[in-house]
This record gives structure tokens, C-alpha cells and sequence, in this order.
């Protein structure tokens, strides 16, 4: 009971931190909208935000969605390859499809409490398979090691491909002529005399419970890392790992050209977006709900030239189609095959355990 009110409570509250947000980026794109639909001569009850969220929808290239849907289940395809690899040292033979179902269940259970699905899909694959779950547990955190130093990848190659549009943004932006040198300068000062203050204050810093905590985390990454290097196949392991997140990129791309404003946009585009939206989603609201249409409405219109309206409708088409659509369908759809596909099966440990006993 005590279990089901404090999941309750989660589930309310990031719905409600993702609400809040997705409220204020919608009013603020609304007063946007709005003001330039009247600049056109248009009547102010015929300017309606959500008329034109709905009218973007339904003009929607559905063929390029399709072709999202494929990547987001060949690299659920990839994952799930990856999984087996980590599984394998522990001594067991999971059967492929019951991992492919897991993951679909923990993405659909993700939408509701923020990370709850890295607990279910473990609940759920030591179920059927028969593995303790704490063994299933370690080698999903090891698997979001990995997401984690791939995001980190995105990120700076984003960074290296965009950096002159960036930093030109800041430039502009940086109240007088040729002042971005002096604020560039300035940003390096700064990260300089942060590090020299940690350096001098090193040893006391080493004994406060913040630094301690991250120090932590720091070493669960490394034994990670470690991790890998002891696979039998880690080659086969990495290119499963960069396989899912190049499907992730292409997943944007593809979004964009199902959408007219947006379809002109370039991979280099796709990438920045992607790794900003990114970002979004890894805040503690409903699949990033809310972060995820602040975050890629601004990269694009910021960076991009896209119109604020055009872009706050491309982050939710992506975002209520992909994100909460498919994986709320593939979720569901996946919760009621599992128990089919088990029916009668007995897993080869549990077989190769019995076979000892009677054999004694």
C-alpha cells in the first residue's frame, strides 16, 4: 500500500512539473502567435494556438513518421542485442524477445514516473527469465553508463559542428560590437579560476559529503567503462551502443521533414536539436514533457530561423506522436504479448538447476 501512494505521489508530481512547464512555454508561444496573426490582418478570435497545433497535425507527412517509428524499433532491436551481450558473463540464455518486450514496457512505464522503467524492465525480465533481479539491475545500469558518455558524444559533436553558430549567437547577443572576444575570454577566465580554487582547496573538498557523493558516481562510471572491456564481444557491444543513438538522431531528422517549415533543416540541424531535446527529456517531468518543447522551440528559432509557432509545432508533433504515441502503444502492446510468449516456457537456468538436482 505504502509502495502504491508513494509512486502515486511521483507520478503526480512530475506530472505536474511537466505540466507547469509545458503551460508557460505554451502561453508564451501563444502571446507570440497571436500578435503575429493579428500583424496580418486577421481577426483576434481567429488567432488560436491550438487550432494551428491541430491544423500542423493533421498535415503531418505520416510517410517520414513511419520511417521514425522503423528507427525507434530498430534501435529498441540494437539495445536489446546490447542487453544480451551484458547478460551473457552472468552464466545465463535469456531468450532475445523477452529483453525486445522489456525495454517496450520500461519506455511506456518512463512516461508516468520519471526512471521507474529501469526498475520494471528489471522486475519484469527477472520474472520470466528467472534471474535475480539484482543481477539484471547491474548490468541495466552499466547500459546507461553507456547512454550517458553517448549523450556526452552528441553533445560535443553538435558543439564541433554547430560551434561557429553558437558562439555567433553569443557574439550577437553580447550587447556591443566585438565584445564576444572579451566574453569568450571571460568564460575561460572564469572555468581557469574555478579550477584553480578547486585545486588549492582539494583536500578539504575531498572530506564534504557533496564531493564524496560525486566522487561516487564518478567511480560507478569507470567500473562501467571497466565493464565493457571485459565483455567477450566489446566491439559488437560499442557498435550496438553507437547504433541506437545515430537511430535517435535520425528519429529528429526524420521529424523535421514531416513537417513542411521544418524539412529544409540539415543533419547539422538534426544533431544540435537532438541533443538539447535531449537534455529535455532527462528532466524529472512525464517523457520530458514541458523541457522537451521549450528546449527544441528555442535551438530552432534561435539558431535556426525557424518561426517560434512552426517550431513549438515540430516539438509536439515529434513529442505527442513519438514520444508519448508509439511509445505508449509499443508499451501496452508489449505488456500484453509477454505473458503469450512464455506460456509453458521454462528458462534454461531454471532447466540446467533442476537437471543438477535430480541428477544428485
Amino acid at each position: 500500500m505504502k509502495k502504491i501512494v508513494v509512486n502515486t505521489l511521483q507520478f503526480l508530481l512530475s506530472l505536474g512539473i511537466g505540466s507547469t512547464i509545458l503551460y508557460f512555454v505554451y502561453q508564451h508561444q501563444s502571446k507570440s502567435y497571436v500578435k503575429d496573426c493579428i500583424s496580418k490582418g486577421n481577426a483576434a478570435e481567429a488567432c488560436n494556438l491550438m487550432d494551428k497545433l491541430v491544423a500542423d497535425f493533421q498535415q503531418t507527412n505520416f510517410g517520414w513518421i513511419a520511417l521514425v517509428m522503423l528507427a525507434f524499433l530498430v534501435s529498441n532491436y540494437s539495445r536489446t542485442a546490447k542487453w544480451m551481450i551484458l547478460l551473457k558473463p552472468l552464466g545465463y540464455q535469456p531468450r532475445f524477445i523477452n529483453g525486445f518486450l522489456s525495454i517496450l514496457v520500461a519506455y511506456f512505464a518512463n512516461i508516468f514516473i520519471p526512471r521507474i522503467g529501469e526498475v520494471a524492465r528489471a522486475g519484469i525480465f527477472s520474472k520470466y527469465e528467472k534471474i535475480p533481479v539484482e543481477k539484471v539491475m547491474g548490468t541495466i545500469v552499466v547500459d546507461r553508463v553507456v547512454d550517458v558518455l553517448c549523450l556526452l558524444l552528441a553533445f560535443c559533436l553538435a558543439l564541433f559542428f554547430e560551434f561557429d553558430k553558437l558562439w555567433g549567437y553569443i557574439e550577437q547577443n553580447s550587447g556591443q560590437e566585438g565584445s564576444g572576444s572579451a566574453t569568450k575570454w571571460l568564460v575561460l577566465g572564469i572555468i581557469a579560476a574555478v579550477a584553480g580554487v578547486v585545486f588549492l582547496l582539494r583536500k578539504k573538498l575531498a572530506q564534504t559529503v557533496i564531493f564524496q557523493k560525486i566522487m561516487k558516481l564518478f567511480l560507478g562510471f569507470w567500473e562501467g567503462i571497466r565493464t565493457v572491456g571485459k565483455l567477450d564481444r566489446p566491439w559488437l557491444f560499442i557498435f550496438h551502443s553507437l547504433n541506437i543513438w545515430l537511430l535517435y538522431f535520425l528519429m529528429t531528422w526524420l521529424g523535421f521533414k514531416a513537417f513542411g517549415p521544418t524539412s529544409h533543416l540539415d543533419m547539422q540541424a538534426a544533431l544540435t536539436v537532438f541533443a538539447f531535446g535531449t537534455l529535455g527529456m532527462v528532466i524529472p517531468s512525464p517523457g520530458g514533457m514541458g523541457t522537451f518543447q521549450g528546449l527544441v522551440t528555442g535551438v530552432l528559432t534561435l539558431f535556426y530561423g525557424i518561426n517560434g509557432n512552426d517550431a513549438f509545432s515540430v516539438a509536439n508533433i515529434i513529442f505527442f506522436l513519438i514520444q508519448i504515441g508509439l511509445n505508449s502503444v509499443m508499451g501496452l502492446i508489449a505488456f500484453v504479448l509477454l505473458p503469450f510468449v512464455n506460456k509453458n516456457y521454462e528458462p534454461a537456468g531454471e532447466r540446467s538447476e533442476r537437471g543438477e538436482k535430480a541428477s544428485e
